[in-house]
């Protein structure tokens, strides 16, 4: 096995925090070791170091989005975490209805992996308005750093295990069968949702109009403590007044220092 030095490791890691948030500490020098081995294998570099060169020197940037989706973990389902949906549907759709203006409502799944979640709110919106809902504008923004999952997510092709656990009425009315293992999702929740590729440790945010729910859970379990901070600023001054963040059930924002206020774990609001 190619192993990787201390110095490389901090390069490497040094490159990834500066440009993506993600913190690798030093414990996790091993399991990105073996992450990476066959990648360093299949490409026949002799070391960390030259892997890091063919990272940085890439202008396709297809080097770097395999370096992360190695590192980090892609685990997602539908109704991940389902309180948050049924908050979503009971409490927070039923506000926005009653307040929104020119029946426009934004919506961010930041960190989207491959789809799900942005989907799931798709169908929970749908199913929410009913026939109204040709007079909304529901569409999802889902971004994520990654082009291979934003790929899967487009596809909207699920295998029938992955949505056994949805609702029979879900199953029947938003997904059509494809063959023997895989269904797919009808095209009126494949289109409310939005992809595009985006780094969340991007200066600049290019959003022309605020949010009235932002989903970001389970990506700020990468990122330090002043990472975390800035990103979630930047989320608030996205929030319309009276808006939502969803984050992991796994994270927590700190009560003292963020202007959100605490709704229930894992879901803050901008009041």
């Amino acid at each position: 096995m190619v192993t990787i030095t201390k110095k490389e490791f901090r390069q490497l890691a040094d490159y990834i925090k500066a440009n993506y948030g993600i913190h690798l500490k030093e414990e996790k020098q091993s399991l990105v070791t073996g992450r990476l081995h066959n990648v360093l294998i299949q490409n026949n570099f002799n070391n960390f170091s030259e892997y890091y060169n063919y990272i940085v020197s890439d202008k396709t940037g297809d080097a770097v989005v395999t370096l992360i989706d190695k590192i980090t973990t892609n685990h997602t389902f539908f109704m991940r975490e389902t309180d948050h949906f049924i908050y979503f549907r009971d409490k927070v759709l039923p506000y926005l209805k009653s307040t929104a203006k020119d029946k426009d409502l934004r919506i961010w799944s930041a960190g989207c992996s491959t789809g799900e979640e942005p989907y799931t709110l798709a169908m929970i919106i749908d199913e929410f308005f009913g026939q109204e809902k040709m007079w909304w504008d529901t569409k999802i923004l889902a971004t994520d750093i990654s082009s291979k999952v934003l790929d899967t997510a487009v596809k909207g092709i699920y295998s029938n295990e992955a949505i056994a656990a949805l609702p029979s009425n879900w199953r029947l009315n938003y997904f059509k069968k494809l063959d023997e293992e895989n269904s797919v999702l009808v095209d009126k929740i494949r289109n409310e949702v939005i992809y595009r590729k985006f780094n969340l440790m991007d200066e600049i945010f290019p959003f022309k109009r605020k949010f009235h729910v932002i989903f970001c859970r389970n990506v700020m379990i990468y990122f330090d403590a002043q990472t975390k901070s800035e990103l979630v600023n930047k989320f608030y001054d996205l929030t319309e007044y009276g808006g939502y963040l969803f984050i992991g059930h796994s994270e927590s924002l700190n009560r003292e220092e963020t202007k959100y206020k605490y709704i229930m774990p894992a879901v803050y609001r901008k009041e």
